[in-house]
């Protein structure tokens, strides 16, 4: 099983616990009695059923994968951080300096003793399985031990991941630490970018799309309820297992040949290179008559794209042009 399945299963699991880890809904803080609270504050969220109230900005941070710290050094936020683990691709290169600054704690998930070393206050996870209570790293465990949390809103158990949900991640982090005006400034520019996209699109036929991230016995794709989802329909495709209720689930290659997709998007990151996984999809004899397939028609993701982060609105143009080439130049 590959890391990112190992990730996602631990995150499927841990997803289902923490609605039961939350449902106390108690509220913390990081204020002494009679200390004064920072210029902005208090501010209090809900996050993923865990409520929070700050006193202050957290001064010590830990982000457990790659997307969440990308929000953060999207947000200037890379002297806040003592440490960082689970880079699924390269870093954004507007961001390479500010990482490098960063000390990795993991290639994965760090131990709770490696964790508890840096001495955060605060850890910020991109996936439920950052929170594995089985690894000593549930939330109600670090809350325990002085450490306030935050999930990446993807993950919360609800419906279909929106890119409101991307404004939203943004905000309430920026407005955790302090800077909202640097929040709204990226989300300013963010919603420009999308309704550029969208201009360029108007009036296109959506195409048909396949997620192929992974798998041999059976299809590893995006589902539903992820920002993937979104992206492909913003992207002017239309995702063939969007009636799969989850942000990434098996189907099996009958099923991709049932669906017929126009195109078949590569989720790159990891050991399998692309053209290893467009081998494997081109000489499978199960698929030669996908149109896909037949008129090899490819488009290419590095996964921090598809997952819910800053990313997102600069990857639905860069997806649009692959899809749409003579519409998005």
């Amino acid at each position: 099983m590959s890391r990112r399945r190992r990730a996602l299963t631990s995150a499927v699991i841990s997803a289902v616990l923490l609605p039961l880890a939350a449902c106390g809904g108690a509220t913390s803080t990081d204020a002494k009695d009679g200390a004064p609270a920072a210029p902005g504050f208090p501010y209090t969220v809900t996050n993923c059923g865990v409520k929070t109230t700050y006193q202050a900005p957290p001064k010590r941070v830990v982000t457990m994968n790659q997307h969440v710290t990308e929000v953060m050094l999207a947000l200037g936020l890379e002297k806040s951080l003592v440490g960082t683990a689970w880079l699924d691709d390269r870093i954004l290169p507007a961001y390479e300096k500010a990482y490098k600054s960063v000390p990795v704690l993991a290639e994965e998930y760090p131990s709770k003793e490696r964790l508890l070393a840096a001495n955060p206050d605060f850890v910020y996870g991109g996936y439920a399985s950052a929170f594995a209570a089985k690894d000593g790293r549930g939330r109600d465990d670090l809350q325990s031990a002085g450490i306030h949390t935050r999930l990446n809103v993807e993950n919360c158990p609800k419906g279909r991941a929106t890119l409101d949900d991307v404004y939203r991640e943004v905000r309430e982090t920026g407005r955790t630490f302090g800077v909202p005006d640097r929040a709204e400034k990226w989300i300013a520019t963010a919603r420009t970018t999308v309704t550029d996209t969208a201009a360029l699109l108007k009036g296109v036929e959506p195409l048909s799309v396949f997620v192929y991230d992974s798998g041999d016995k059976t299809a590893f794709t995006a589902g539903g309820t992820g920002i993937g989802n979104e992206l492909i329909t913003r992207a002017g495709g239309r995702n063939v297992f969007a009636d799969l209720g989850k942000s990434f689930g098996d189907a099996t290659w009958e099923q991709v040949v049932a669906r017929k997709p126009d195109v078949i998007v590569i989720y790159d990151y990891g050991s399998t290179t692309v053209a290893q996984k467009k081998k494997r999809l081109l000489e499978d004899p199960v698929l030669k008559d996908v149109p896909a397939v037949r008129n090899k028609r490819f488009a290419v993701m590095p996964l921090s794209d598809v997952v819910l982060g800053v990313r997102a609105p600069d990857a639905i143009e860069r997806l649009a042009a692959q899809l749409h080439p003579e519409s998005v130049k």
